[in-house]
């Protein structure tokens, strides 16, 4: 199912210097998903009986595309939904020729934010819920379906990483293509799944700060060392201080307390049989009631992080579309 909405959107940056100007995209559509809500383990044993869901997102085009098939960079947001970096980056991709699409993956599920309880949606469900969005904007006229590429933050961060995965794109991407990259920022990468290090073998780009007490980047750059050993197409950008949501443009310039919001980042998730996903300090099941799962952590802006980050992957898509 489909709804269109001819209309404008501006997206707003405070980042003058990454992203100056405020585009108006000539044309959005608002896109209703069918899609799926399903707990992590029926993910991983591709378990289709789940809980029949919409999901919406807003597909936006730039004024000036690049191309007559225009590329598309589908963002998909965190923890505290649909916010402000999503906004700052579908401003910045606009005004370089490229459609943006944003995705929404809680309010169609009754949810507007899952940071003080995790539980409340199992974090693969927006990997399929990008395939099925995926599904649909393949077909667009307007859209180049092999110059789609998937940038996430956080909670959508890890999507974007694992969407990335051989394994789930075999399970559950039915669209017919594959996403050309993959843009994880501040991903969490402390579960490890069987089949992780076999990617579609498209390029992943991965963007943490050092002072991220969030989701630490530590456990990012071992998933990374661990591709890399595989020969996968890897890379990870490490800026100085960079706080969990430094592109945030509403974020503090000085990190503040995500109030009693939920961090894994003291636990070793592993899947240890098909779908079940085992916590390896006690050897059972991961719950989020465990003792390794903490509460807060800080978030923050860091406009130098953001600027660095920009030029990265403005480079990163340039090469890709090139």
């Amino acid at each position: 199912m489909k709804f269109l909405l001819f209309c404008t959107f501006a997206a707003i940056s405070v980042f003058s210097q990454a992203s100056p100007e405020i585009i108006f995209p000539p044309r959005s559509e608002i896109y209703s998903i069918p899609s799926l809500t399903i707990s992590d383990k029926q993910f991983l044993q591709g378990d289709v009986n789940g809980k029949q869901v919409l999901v919406n997102g807003i597909l936006r085009f730039p004024q000036k595309p690049i191309s007559q098939k225009i590329p598309v960079i589908f963002l998909i947001h965190g923890s505290s939904g649909m916010g402000p970096n999503g906004e700052y980056w579908s401003n910045h991709f606009l005004g370089l020729g490229y459609a943006t699409f944003s995705l929404d993956g809680f309010t169609g599920r009754g949810l507007t934010v899952v940071g003080p309880n995790q539980a409340l949606l199992g974090r693969l469900n927006l990997i399929l819920d990008s395939y099925k969005a995926m599904e649909i904007l393949a077909k667009h006229p307007r859209l180049d379906s092999n110059k789609f590429v998937m940038m996430g933050f956080s909670r959508g961060g890890q999507a974007a990483l694992f969407a990335s995965l051989e394994r789930f794109n075999k399970q559950w991407n039915q669209s017919g293509t594959v996403f050309a990259g993959h843009i994880p920022f501040y991903a969490d990468c402390v579960t490890s799944y069987i089949g992780d290090d076999k990617t579609t073998g498209k390029p992943i780009q991965l963007h943490h700060g050092k002072a991220d007490d969030y989701n630490p980047i530590g456990a990012c750059k071992t998933y990374v060392s661990k591709l890399k050993r595989a020969n996968q197409n890897v890379e990870l950008f490490e800026y100085e201080v960079g706080p969990h949501s430094f592109d945030s443009p509403l974020g503090s310039p000085i990190p503040v307390i995500s109030k009693d919001a939920q961090t894994v980042r003291a636990c070793s998730i592993v899947e240890k049989s098909n779908g079940l996903l085992i916590n390896a300090q006690t050897n059972q099941e991961f719950k989020y009631s465990d003792a390794c799962v903490e509460l807060n952590p800080h978030v923050g802006r860091d406009d130098d992080a953001t600027q660095k980050a920009t030029q990265e992957v403005d480079a990163f898509l340039a090469k890709l579309f090139k």
